[in-house]
């Protein structure tokens, strides 16, 4: 079978992100996995539990020291070389932006935030801000498709890898912004919030940034990450890197708990595809209900204790 090519998303601090062992999952349906690291990480053995049965590295300066372009160019010429049967990446800001490259290079289609690929590279995605559902096929070119995180369960397929160093070979045009300084975000005890299979958002009936330590407390009974709605991160509630929205981050957990969000279509493209939602908000007429699987009509700062409280009896 032709390989398909995994662009692996991973970092130092925090090994494999589980959207790789997603895609590994995926591309067993359209062929064998291989992977792409980008630096000298030590990801080989995690990568093979989940059958990659080929890791190419693209490590040094030339790589590390730029932003995405480089990139974009290592995994083109890996194409060109090995001619996979599809190319897959993480919707994630980064992933996004070297399929777009990719795609350029390679004068080929692009499917983008699919959440499921049949075996002849069907994707299938959410369109207009979610309000949709279509299958899609690239026309030109092989598949090269970008998956939204918590779109599927890794499942292990225990492979024993080889490795390949890849000779980097980047023009001056990729090198047009280089990496200055990187510095280490701190981590707390909460799981990352495109990866969390439980996330507790709060919007603007929150009311104040002071008043998002109920949501913080809740999050942290269940286990979840937390999140905002965009009326949250404006109203200076929550910092911006928690959003969740068409203009945020996409997060598909299996519980997502709303508190005081409206649920605008901008809010709900980012997390409409969550298994189970579970909207509190005062106001019975609100958008959210339409989409909630249960919905509690009523003042989120009586409801919200009431729940810790019978959270922590069950601890």
């Amino acid at each position: 079978m032709a390989e398909v090519v995994v662009v692996v998303e991973a970092s130092a601090a925090a090994g494999v992100k589980k959207v790789t062992l997603e895609m590994l999952t995926l591309a067993r349906t359209l062929g064998t996995p291989s992977a792409v690291v980008f630096g000298d990480l030590e990801v080989a053995s995690r990568l093979g539990e989940f059958g990659a049965e080929k890791i190419y590295v693209a490590a040094g300066e030339d790589v590390e020291g730029y932003l995405v372009a480089p990139k974009a160019t290592v995994v083109a010429s890996l194409v060109e070389r090995v001619q996979p049967a599809a190319v897959l990446l993480a919707s994630t800001q980064e992933g996004k932006e070297i399929a777009g490259r990719l795609a350029v290079k390679l004068d080929n289609g692009l499917l983008t935030d699919a959440v499921a690929v049949e075996s002849d590279g069907t994707a299938t995605q959410g369109i207009f801000a979610g309000a949709a559902t279509v299958k899609s096929k690239v026309t030109r070119g092989l598949p090269i498709i970008t998956i939204r995180p918590n779109s599927t369960t890794p499942v292990s397929a225990p492979a024993t890898p080889a490795v390949e160093q890849l000779t980097v070979s980047v023009s001056d045009a990729d090198k047009l912004a280089r990496v200055v300084e990187r510095v280490a975000e701190k981590k707390g005890s909460r799981p990352e919030l495109t990866e969390a299979s439980i996330v507790v958002s709060g919007g603007r009936g929150v009311a104040s940034a002071d008043n998002f330590k109920l949501v913080e407390e809740l999050a942290d009974l269940l286990g979840g990450a937390v999140g905002a709605s965009r009326a949250a991160v404006d109203s200076g509630f929550y910092p911006h890197q928690f959003q969740v929205g068409q203009t945020g981050k996409t997060v598909s957990p299996q519980l997502y708990v709303a508190l005081g969000i409206s649920g605008a279509i901008q809010h709900r493209a980012g997390m409409q595809t969550s298994k189970t939602i579970v909207a509190v908000n005062k106001d019975p007429e609100a958008p959210i209900f339409e989409l909630a699987d249960y919905g509690v009509v009523g003042d989120l700062f009586k409801v919200v204790p009431q729940a810790a409280d019978e959270i922590r009896k069950r601890k």
